[in-house]
């Protein structure tokens, strides 16, 4: 696998509620800054099997390389690990009355989707994403 980022000199990403809105589109703002899930099977990247990086659509923080995407049949874009321990946060979310794991953006703290413990080896895991919080940077096709 490729070398890591250098996440321990990046800065974080603070703006306020009007400066993401002017950033993001209205879809992208909903998901990323007031935890909204896109409908399943409708998002830009659910199917997507080109190679690349997936980045924060609100901040440009690599998150996820393509190879560790895959088909989890749930209509968002999954993936078994993320690019570093620290480009993602975790956090306990209890809405909709049931326990599940918020993954956020390490830098910029946009809500990006959920984990889950039934995603493949060799992590075992599903990163669940909102393609409206991604922005897959494809690979040059001379690699």
């Amino acid at each position: 696998m490729a070398d890591k980022p250098d996440t321990a000199t990046r800065e974080t990403v603070h703006k306020t509620d009007e400066e993401w809105q002017r950033h993001l589109t209205p879809r992208q703002y909903a998901v990323c800054r007031e935890a909204e899930t896109e409908r399943p099977f409708t998002g830009a990247y659910w199917k997507t099997t080109d190679e690349g990086v997936y980045h924060c659509v609100a901040c440009g923080a690599e998150l996820f390389r393509s190879d560790t995407k895959f088909d989890a049949g749930c209509g968002w874009p999954s993936f078994w690990d993320a690019i570093g321990h620290d480009v993602v946060r975790l956090r306990d979310d209890y809405s909709l009355g049931m326990h599940r794991t918020e993954v956020l953006c390490g830098r910029c703290d946009s809500h990006l989707g959920h984990l889950f413990d039934d995603g493949p080896r060799p992590t075992g895991q599903r990163y669940c994403i909102n393609s409206a919080a991604l922005d897959l940077k494809r690979a040059a096709a001379d690699r």
